[in-house]
């Protein structure tokens, strides 16, 4: 029975995005609380599982990061900091629930076995032997050992002497009602989750300010919710993404969109603006969902245009994969982030701007201008290496934490 309600989860959530919004609030709430009713239910359901404990690594300065490895995120910021210093050993731990996107992570910990004393003792244990502990999105990392509270967590850390700092992702403390003001395309309050968001953000946002510890962004558009912030990119291993097939070569224009939060990423605006180009057969257009992270290299391989989002206002994963991809990277990124960007980097972002009222206008630009399509998507790989590649990441939590922590 256990194997056939695992294989739903599995199945809804690689789904989740096609779902009605009921769904995804229920996977939502499990994340944010197991011990809630979804939480236990799940627990009940699935069983524990393998309760595997983060192993510590044999070096002089041993970096923690988790628990939430978004996109993968929190195994590349730890790979980023070895190879940028030989003294540093670092390792991600991911609590993940069923169907999830199978990113790599160092330790993989099912969201039902966070619920038990002897994987919680466990894994605490373990930690307290690192001398730096990276809180991904604000979430507790040791199970209810500690009521799942994270400022008793990092006193507990903190009074073994560890260092601590905390790495914010996106809608932990994205501010959904000033968001509303900066762009009239935000999500909010469209989004469903926007009552929950709220009260997430502020609530984050009040730890942080409260804790005063060294804090991390992982996208610049958040320094406008975490002015104290620092800018820690986010990485991708462009070699996957590097192709030999150039974009906008010839023939019928390939236009893609792939989405795991429509609402987030305005997709349901996408097919109505580029309704006019399809019909006519200039372009085809596919709209890519619930595919797992390792197929994503060929999708792009074979995509000419990149429709990443338009409502947020800047961009970050999946932007950086098509942009290393060489792929003409299409999005809605707010002018005063671009001159962040260019003010910090030195280089210009090269992902060509379009909002929901531009966008028609947009790519039937390029079409009769396929040259200025193909110098943005040249411009990519470069973009990409200079500042996804991880040394800039590890620059910013050695320089900004960790090199000040002794």
């Amino acid at each position: 029975m256990r194997a056939h309600i695992a294989a739903l989860a599995d199945w809804v959530v690689r789904h989740r995005s096609s779902l009605p919004g009921w769904v995804n609030r229920v996977l939502d709430s499990a994340a944010r609380d197991p011990d809630g009713f979804v939480g236990r239910l799940a627990h009940r359901a699935l069983g524990g599982g393998e309760s595997p404990v983060t192993e510590v690594p044999d070096t002089a300065i041993r970096v923690f990061i988790g628990p939430t490895n978004y996109s993968g995120q929190g195994y590349r910021w730890a790979r980023a900091l070895e190879h940028a210093n030989a003294a540093v050993g670092a390792k991600n731990m991911e609590i993940v629930i069923p169907g999830g996107y199978s990113f790599p992570a160092d330790t993989s910990v099912p969201i039902a076995a966070t619920s038990t004393a002897e994987w919680a003792q466990s894994e605490w244990k373990a930690v307290q032997r690192f001398s730096h502990v990276l809180f991904e999105a604000e979430r507790p990392l040791f199970g209810r050992l500690f009521d799942r509270r994270v400022d008793a967590e990092t006193a507990a850390l903190e009074e073994r002497g560890v260092s601590v700092a905390f790495l914010c992702h996106g809608t932990d403390v994205r501010n959904p009602r000033e968001h509303a003001r900066r762009t009239p395309w935000s999500p909010y309050p469209e989004d469903p989750r926007t009552e929950v968001l709220q009260a997430d953000a502020d609530a984050n946002i009040e730890l942080l300010s409260r804790l005063g510890r060294p804090t991390f962004v992982s996208t610049p558009d958040l320094l406008d919710d975490v002015p104290w912030g620092i800018w820690c990119p986010v990485v991708i291993d462009a070699d996957r993404f590097r192709s030999d097939r150039p974009a906008m070569a010839g023939g019928r224009v390939r236009v893609i969109h792939s989405s795991s939060s429509p609402v987030q990423k305005g997709s349901h605006i996408i097919e109505p603006a580029l309704a006019p180009l399809i019909s006519s057969g200039a372009v085809d257009y596919e709209l890519v969902t619930g595919v797992s992270s390792g197929r994503m290299p060929g999708i792009l391989a074979n995509a000419d245009i990149v429709l990443d989002q338009f409502r947020l206002g800047s961009y970050g994963v999946a932007a950086c994969e098509a942009m290393a991809a060489g792929r003409v990277v299409v999005g809605h990124v707010l002018p005063d982030i671009r001159e962040r960007i260019a003010a910090e980097i030195g280089i210009p972002l090269p992902i060509v701007e379009a909002n929901p009222d531009t966008l028609h206008d947009v790519i039937a630009g390029m079409l009769s201008d396929p040259e200025s399509a193909r110098a943005a998507a040249s411009a990519g790989p470069k973009y990409v290496e200079a500042v996804h590649s991880g040394a800039r990441s590890a620059e910013a939590l050695l320089t900004e934490w960790i090199r000040n922590s002794y």
